[in-house]
């Protein structure tokens, strides 16, 4: 065999291996955003090519070098500002061989790339996901590079909070069967410009409630996943624009049209739909994950809050809070009741979305542990066991409260301390 033909049979192997490793790198897009400089941002992203490939941390950083011998650019050590907190990491599989990333970028990141640029160390930096084979393959990191703006009309349009919140000054309270529930609207902060998009629900008494993943956007789910989110009775619609000034205000339904005919408590969703947006479009063709274009106006890094109301005797407790705030809504006993410790007396709270257990907390007034226990989701009340009189003692008042935790036991909302009369008999 002459050694022109050895020279270019194995120049044909070597073009086919390098044309296969080509192929196999992990792409993303977008591959270049802009970001808020005076505050958090959230973009959605797409990867694709992860064929055998899972990823794993995510940094941002204000330099990139040379990653070998992985595959790829990664962070330079020295400039690294911080990495993605757990709470907010969302990959999802996705498409072809791909993977959904919700990139939200911590304020903390962003004033860290300020204060960089300040210092002459240019106005970009760079979100980098590290991905290792489950075949031996090399790792492989893929950035997107941030630039950083003033989170205005250029920006992807976002929700960086939402605060439902009651109107005036007036507390919420319990209501009679029958009776107007005060108005609410949805105080929100952003990024970009657009249509935000989306309704109200309630959810009845006796209904499922709603999963994490039902108080998502849409705009944060993969394409295939939208649709899919339980739906529940509709009170309104809304269709906004936001201007590029980062706050605004989505009014609430009529209140006439919130039911109050059972008792029970009832569950408001602010449900926001994806809109077009073309500042944080997702194209699934430049990184073979598929056909099309994903809009991803109205995309958030965390679940919506909900507000929770309670049909009843009309007593005053407040009883209409968000969920956003971390508070457990304390139902029965109220604050300063009494109950005979000589016979089982049940303590009772709203159920919070994200818990996945509840402990009941019973302290003395002086602050003494006086009992405790565990009650898994969605049960949300406590019958006391019948020896908890004689574990009393002298107490004659009891302060209670509601801690709830996560599968984790990574504790997502408690209650205050409410205080109760359990008189010596």
């Amino acid at each position: 065999m002459h050694l022109s033909n050895v020279a270019a049979r194995v120049a044909t192997v070597l073009l086919l291996v390098a044309s296969r490793n080509a192929a196999a790198q992990i792409r993303v897009n977008p591959t270049g955003v802009n970001v808020n400089t005076q505050g958090s941002s959230t973009v959605f992203l797409t990867y694709g090519g992860l064929a055998g490939y899972d990823a794993v941390e995510a940094l941002w950083c204000g330099e990139l070098i040379n990653a070998r011998p992985a595959v790829g650019l990664r962070c330079n050590p020295a400039t690294i500002f911080g990495s993605l907190p757990l709470r907010f990491a969302q990959p999802t599989s996705s498409g072809i061989n791909a993977l959904t990333d919700i990139m939200t970028i911590p304020a903390s990141v962003t004033r860290r790339a300020y204060q960089a640029a300040a210092d002459g160390q240019g106005s970009a930096f760079f979100y980098v996901r590290r991905f290792v084979s489950r075949t031996g393959g090399p790792e492989q990191y893929v950035a997107v590079t941030c630039r950083l703006s003033g989170g205005g009309a250029r920006a992807p349009l976002a929700l960086t909070d939402v605060q439902l919140e009651v109107g005036g000054d007036a507390p919420v309270l319990t209501v009679a069967q029958g009776e107007a529930v005060p108005e609410f609207s949805a105080r929100i902060a952003y990024t970009g410009s657009g249509r935000l998009i989306g309704r109200w629900e309630v959810v009845l008494p006796g209904e499922e409630l709603p999963t994490p993943e039902d108080l998502l956007t849409e705009a944060t789910l993969p394409r295939e996943k939208r649709g899919t989110q339980r739906r529940y009775t509709q009170l309104s619609r809304f269709n906004v624009f936001l201007p590029p000034t980062g706050r605004g205000v989505i009014p609430g339904p009529d209140p006439s049209r919130l039911p109050s005919d059972v008792d029970g408590v009832y569950h408001i969703l602010l449900r926001v739909e994806a809109s077009a947006d073309k500042e944080g479009d997702s194209n699934l063709g430049a990184v073979g994950a598929g056909t099309g274009v994903v809009t991803s106006g109205g995309v958030a890094g965390f679940p919506l809050p909900t507000l929770r109301y309670v049909v009843g005797s009309g007593e005053g407790v407040a009883m209409l809070v968000s969920a956003s705030r971390s508070d457990v809504a304390l139902i029965t006993p109220r604050e300063g009741a009494s109950v005979d410790r000589r016979v089982p007396f049940t303590f009772s709270w709203a159920v919070s979305v994200q818990a996945a257990l509840y402990r009941v907390e019973l302290r003395s007034e002086s602050g003494a542990p006086v009992f405790s226990a565990l009650v898994a989701a969605p049960l949300a009340s406590y019958r006391t066991p019948p020896f908890l009189g004689d574990r009393l003692a002298e107490v004659t008042r009891l302060r209670w409260r509601v801690v709830a935790t996560d599968a984790s036991g990574r504790e997502v909302a408690r209650s205050a301390w409410r205080v109760v009369a359990v008189p010596v008999p």
